[in-house]
């Protein structure tokens, strides 16, 4: 076993060992674009800096780039602090144990460098600062957006062209065209069903999609259904439209006004946060008439663009 192999009981804040690096730092100063600083928000459009040093900032365990605090085991192979954990404190180079040392040079290092977005394939051609990144492609609008089907847990993400093809080919939702709806929603022994969600229906409406959902759920102790429209697009546009859903029967109406959310909210932040039209389950009872043990609820809606 190398010197210093076994566990440290110190956290010990250590310059660069990885006897590569001095190499990697040579090719980089010959070949790199010179770096340029930044004032501001951290974004610009340019030129990237090294591959080299950027190849020296991946995680060896998970690929992703390397933040604070950056790890390195006594022989200086370096990895991440979420991969750390992961392989149980042992390198996964030289299984030596990893203690805790710190890998400061390359952490000071990475904050001169100017990199990509990593959504720069889909649209997105702005250069961050290393530690400005991050912050950037967690909100980015280039980035993709998740499938928005409701009845399971779809893994599939894209842009809005390619989500609209997934839920018509692989879950084969009902897709219309027009600002209006009338639809109706039946289920059978409705006082047996706690939770359940019915099929996704996509509106084409101004050019833009809109998924409308209906699910039945437990509100505290209370049995109720929800109906709730969602925007395929970001948050900025969805608040440039208004829709409405109504419900009712016997001279009776729920009418419900409001903003669809953007899919960037998921299905169930959104019918948790209670953003939509709300039914008591014996309310539903009551509209579908008869005698109350088969849920025949008519949901109908309007989709319109403010001005």
């Amino acid at each position: 076993m190398a010197p210093g192999g076994s566990a440290c009981k110190e956290v010990f804040e250590s310059h660069m060992k990885f006897a590569n690096y001095d190499l990697a730092m040579l090719k980089v100063e010959k070949n790199s674009t010179p770096v340029k600083t930044i004032i501001g928000s951290g974004e610009k459009h340019g030129m990237a800096s090294s591959n080299g040093v950027h190849e020296l900032l991946e995680c060896p365990v998970c690929t992703d780039l390397m933040y604070p605090p950056i790890h390195q085991c006594p022989n200086g192979h370096t990895l991440c602090s979420n991969c750390k954990i992961r392989v149980h404190n042992c390198c996964p180079t030289c299984r030596l144990e990893l203690g805790n040392i710190r890998c400061l040079a390359l952490e000071k290092v990475a904050e001169s460098l100017e990199l990509p977005c990593r959504y720069q394939n889909l649209g997105c051609h702005d250069i961050f600062l290393y530690y400005s990144k991050l912050n950037h492609e967690q909100n980015c609008l280039f980035r993709p957006y998740n499938c928005p089907y409701a009845g399971s847990e779809c893994s599939v993400t894209g842009d809005i062209p390619t989500l609209v093809a997934h839920l018509k080919d692989d879950h084969k939702v009902d897709m219309h065209d027009g600002c209006t709806f009338n639809h109706r929603y039946v289920k059978s022994n409705p006082h047996e069903v706690e939770n359940a969600t019915w099929m996704l229906t996509v509106f084409n409406c101004f050019g833009r999609q809109f998924c409308l959902h209906f699910e039945a759920f437990q509100l505290g102790m209370a049995p109720v259904y929800m109906a709730f429209l969602r925007f395929m697009g970001e948050e900025g546009e969805a608040k440039k439209f208004s829709y409405t859903l109504e419900v009712g029967a016997y001279d009776r109406k729920l009418i419900w006004q409001g903003v669809p959310r953007s899919i960037r909210d998921s299905h169930r932040k959104v019918r948790d946060s209670q953003d939509g039209l709300i039914i008591p389950r014996n309310l539903a009872l009551f509209f579908s008439g008869g005698d109350q043990q088969e849920l025949k609820l008519r949901v109908t809606g309007r989709i319109w663009k403010e001005q």
